[in-house]
């Protein structure tokens, strides 16, 4: 059996050698498992450490994706397996979402430069793996987002520390409606650092080995974006839909007006334009409990540090397996794919301020310490 997560040590010209993984999952569009975290993140640490090292490269096998999210399946059964319906008792969504995200921001602190081949659809955990690359290709097939509110989750994997970072009105948008992403609103949010084309992949893969690398870490970074920009076709980008509609979505999801934000997004429900109408008929179709959800936490870490924005994920998160409508959404989206859930609270009216801090209570015992307390800590020990 193939392994989820394959790693190659490329030779360059110099002797020195290139740390190439790929998820090689394609039939689940490389959805991210536990398994795959956990081999990435000790093929990362290896290579990290490996002086013979120049640089890693990460992308997906296939031509759709890059990673179309996390391990849905595992996690509906870890809810379902957890009968005492409290959070710190899920103790698959307490490793999983341990490793995934200690993963992410190893990727966002990592000592060596990193590309990510972001081609085909990143979305959910993909974004995870790709917001934090020192390196981020986008192509022409790149169709990028945070669609958690579909299946009554957030966007998390540090997805709130890099929406609410974003113009105003913008990040909330995106996490509101699961609006798609090409290389062009990708490229205008810094989201991505350079575009290619999507069957450039050989070419890319032949100009890295043909280099000359350095031992140090900052020439590396200098020679990997000039063989980048020098890849790209030099011919400007047409601007993509956030782009062309990017006054507007300010205008109406700016401010901290919940209600007034929800009016606002629904009423592109009678739009002309096909993307805005169907950024607002995912918007109306997700879970209300989510959207307010993710209006609350994209005001409460804008001015957190990354790991305290995953530190507070991960108590948000446990508590989404236990009184959220993520095991709904995930059965109706994934397992009886009947697109019918039953959304508890139904309305964004009833999912009011007061509704939404039980999300926020810490789910272990007082006299255990945050499962991530060492995060971004390790260097300063």
């Amino acid at each position: 059996m193939n392994s989820p997560v394959l790693f190659e040590e490329l030779d360059t010209v110099d002797g020195r050698k290139v740390g190439l993984a790929t998820l090689n999952t394609p039939q689940t569009l490389n959805g991210l498992s536990l398994d795959m975290c956990k081999l990435l993140a000790s093929q990362l640490r290896q290579w990290e450490d490996d002086a013979q090292i120049a640089l890693v490269v990460l992308r997906g096998a296939g031509e759709k994706a890059f990673c179309a999210g996390g391990d849905l399946h595992g996690i509906y059964k870890g809810m379902q397996d957890n009968s005492s319906g409290q959070a710190w008792d899920n103790t698959y969504a307490r490793e999983f979402f341990d490793v995934e995200y200690r993963l992410d921001y190893h990727i966002h602190t990592y000592a060596k430069p990193l590309l990510c081949w972001g081609s085909g659809i990143v979305m959910g955990g993909g974004v995870g793996l790709m917001m934090g690359a020192s390196h981020r290709v986008v192509t022409q097939t790149t169709r990028f987002a945070m669609p958690e509110i579909s299946i009554g989750l957030f966007p998390d994997v540090g997805g709130t520390w890099m929406l609410a970072r974003m113009p105003g009105g913008i990040g909330l948008f995106l996490a509101l409606t699961g609006a798609q992403m090409g290389a062009a609103d990708c490229t205008l949010l810094g989201l991505a650092d350079y575009t290619l084309d999507a069957q450039g992949w050989d070419e890319l893969l032949a100009a890295i080995q043909a280099s000359t690398w350095s031992t140090e870490r900052d020439q590396n970074d200098v020679l990997l974006h000039k063989l980048l920009r020098g890849l790209q076709s030099g011919e400007p980008e047409q601007p993509g839909p956030l782009g062309t509609h990017y006054s507007l979505i300010q205008h109406a999801c700016g401010g901290t007006d919940f209600s007034a934000i929800c009016t606002n997004i629904s009423a592109w429900s009678q739009s002309e334009d096909p993307w805005l109408k169907r950024a607002a008929t995912t918007f109306m179709a997700g879970a209300p409990g989510s959207a307010r959800l993710s209006f609350e936490l994209l005001r409460r870490v804008r001015l957190m540090s990354l790991a305290d924005v995953f530190r507070q994920e991960y108590i948000v998160t446990l508590q989404c397996g236990a009184h959220g409508d993520l095991q709904e959404g995930i059965r109706a989206l994934i397992i009886d794919k009947d697109k019918q859930p039953k959304w508890s609270p139904a309305t964004h009216d009833a999912a009011t301020d007061a509704w939404v801090q039980r999300f926020f209570v810490i789910p272990w015992p007082a006299d255990l310490a945050h499962p991530l307390a060492d995060l971004g800590r390790q260097a300063s020990a």
